[in-house]
């Protein structure tokens, strides 16, 4: 429900647009882009990803892959080792799946429809409308975060932003607001305002050019608004990595399950619901059925954490020796200057950071 009078949405887009061309001094490498290929680069790797984190990241692919058929004849192995520490690897799937698409399918060129765009694999509403109005100047409003947030708390609205009648008004209020002239100016202006000035936390309401009108600023509903109807059950796992060295080489698998960081690679790893003793570990793991009597445990890392989105991961790190070549079929044997090259999940990556064994 709309508290604010919908005689505000006149004044509304007016102000956010003078503070656009008067005060946005945002500044990242894609702003004003009109080539579709960068606009979808930046918003994937955008998705679940900060701003700062993202910028040297999609700097490093446009120099990698300057187009979308340089992307397209890419191998995984090496795009996963490119988006290794950005998370959300099927993100990088999709990437690939789509350019290829889009070069296979297309002729190397983005679809100029809102309809078309949003077929491809990976991309949603918001990035179809990203792209829409970004690349081809296309009345489609973009609703992410900072859109939410601007609109939650200038018009008062209530209702919970990730459900079903939320995600309607605020898409609908959206596209009311939209500037159809020129949705590519008012959609960064929106954005931008959302990042820069009303901020999740501590925003500068008083340096705000709509704060005369916010009902949120004159209701004392800034820290309420906007509001989330669900609340997220975190699982809680327990990795445990085996760094099995023999004569210079480390077992390692790709995870190929549907499961997190699928598509990247690891050490063998036993699972548990709980903490649990290395030793006991191998003694009762079918996996080590017919080796664990070969295997010598050195010494246990410190518990790593990884926060994800539904669930939490902590990892310890076992390494052991063997004088033996052992089969631990699917994980293979791998030269220890061969493992730089492959993609791992951050919080392996931060072990072996900390750690000497790849010196």
């Amino acid at each position: 429900m709309l508290r604010n009078s919908s005689k505000n949405q006149f004044f509304f887009t007016k102000k956010l647009l003078e503070w656009h061309f008067s005060l946005n001094s945002r500044q990242m490498p894609w702003k004003y882009e009109k080539n579709p290929y960068k606009i979808w680069l930046s918003e994937v790797i955008l998705q679940q990803t900060r701003v700062e984190q993202g910028i040297s990241y999609y700097n490093n692919f446009i120099k990698k892959y300057p187009t979308i058929q340089h992307l397209a004849a890419s191998k995984d192995t090496e795009l996963f080792k490119l988006w290794e520490g950005l998370g959300y690897y099927s993100r990088c799937k999709n990437l690939l799946a789509t350019a290829k698409n889009i070069v296979d399918n297309y002729q190397g060129k983005f679809p100029e429809s809102y309809a078309a765009l949003i077929q491809l694999k990976g991309i949603g509403p918001y990035t179809a409308s990203a792209i829409a109005s970004f690349a081809f100047k296309l009345p489609h409003a973009v609703v992410d975060g900072n859109v939410n947030r601007v609109l939650s708390r200038f018009f008062g609205i209530s209702n919970p932003i990730d459900s079903t009648d939320g995600k309607k008004i605020f898409s609908n209020l959206a596209d009311e607001l939209l500037d159809k002239k020129s949705p590519d100016v008012y959609n960064q202006a929106i954005m931008d305002f959302g990042a820069t000035i009303c901020k999740p936390k501590s925003p500068l309401c008083h340096d705000c050019i709509l704060s005369s009108d916010c009902y949120a600023f004159h209701h004392d509903q800034i820290a309420v608004l906007p509001v989330k109807g669900k609340k997220l059950i975190k699982k809680e796992r327990w990795f445990y990595y085996f760094i099995i060295e023999y004569k210079g080489q480390f077992y390692i698998n790709k995870r190929d399950k549907k499961d997190i960081w699928q598509g990247l690679h690891e050490f063998v790893m036993i699972e548990s619901n709980h903490r649990s003793k290395p030793k006991t570990l191998i003694q009762s793991n079918e996996l080590f059925a017919e080796s664990f009597q070969f295997l010598q445990i050195k010494n246990s890392s410190k518990v790593y954490k990884q926060q994800l989105t539904h669930q939490t991961i902590h990892a310890v790190f076992i390494q052991v020796k063997t004088q033996e070549k052992i089969s631990l079929s699917p994980y293979i044997a791998i030269a220890k200057k061969d493992l730089r090259k492959l993609a791992f999940p951050k919080i392996i990556n931060q072990f072996l950071d900390d750690d000497s064994i790849l010196e």
